[in-house]
């Protein structure tokens, strides 16, 4: 396949992008250097080759998901600025 400036000005159009035109020639030739890179990666024989999913082994390396304690609504406020005895205060950020 070949990239030519009209190709490569219609797939810039189809994506809705402006590309200068003194970057046009820099644009064509790095499009067409990955069409190169592609088309040597399907001359490779993958027969045999299972799809790769996962980079390594493992499925799940997260925790166990676990119901724990938590501390109480007192502890909690002894760490807060100010309170008001059930909820924390806060300053007000939002004016209407």
């Amino acid at each position: 396949m070949q990239v030519d400036t009209k190709l490569v000005s219609h797939l810039a159009h189809l994506s809705r992008l402006n590309v200068a035109p003194e970057k046009m020639d820099k644009l064509v030739a790095d499009m067409q250097d990955l069409v190169v890179f592609v088309e040597q990666l399907n001359a490779l024989d993958t027969t045999g080759t299972d799809p790769l999913m996962h980079m390594g082994d493992a499925v799940n390396v997260l925790r166990a998901d676990e119901v724990n304690g938590s501390i109480s609504r007192n502890a909690a406020l002894l760490n807060a600025p100010e309170s008001d005895g059930a909820f924390f205060k806060v300053p007000k950020v939002i004016n209407k």
